[in-house]
């Protein structure tokens, strides 16, 4: 089986970092992606999804340090489902992505108020090995909700 998600969209609120009593770091977060198409008639339809996504460890305390709401970002990771008894006792569940590599996709992160390395086109965390990493080049023009 296999399992990938690769999703590009922006922040619809502030990160949520919460540490865990081991002291492992985990960020909380949702992200909006669109979908423009053409109908028949010539009208253009757009398809908004949200997802929620959770990322852990150093990775998690980077993507709260550098973005925030409204931010661009590309998330991979694979999909989970989640399940949980609400406060009224209630079963609920939903899918959410467990976020392993984020890209920051904005000029510059809002909250950054130093120039440093970081910039559109090279910059990239992953989760499972905790290592920068520089090898994608995203295009503006292959972005098609700017």
């Amino acid at each position: 089986m296999y399992n990938k998600l690769i999703t590009i969209g922006h922040l619809t609120k502030d990160i949520d970092l919460k540490y865990l009593q081991s002291g492992a770091a985990i960020a909380k977060g949702s992200i909006a992606t669109s979908y423009k198409y053409k109908l028949q008639d010539g009208n253009v339809k757009e398809e908004v999804c949200f997802l929620d996504f959770n990322v852990f460890g150093k990775s998690a305390e980077s993507i709260n340090q550098f973005v925030s709401k409204g931010s661009k970002v590309m998330l991979e990771g694979r999909l989970i489902y989640e399940t949980w008894v609400a406060q009224d006792g209630t079963n609920r569940s939903k899918h959410s992505l467990r976020v392993e590599i984020f890209k920051f996709l904005d000029s510059k992160p809002e909250n950054q108020q130093h120039q440093n390395s970081f910039n559109k086109k090279s910059t990239s965390y992953t989760n499972h090995k905790e290592q920068y990493v520089s090898n994608v080049d995203i295009d503006e023009d292959e972005i098609p909700f700017n």
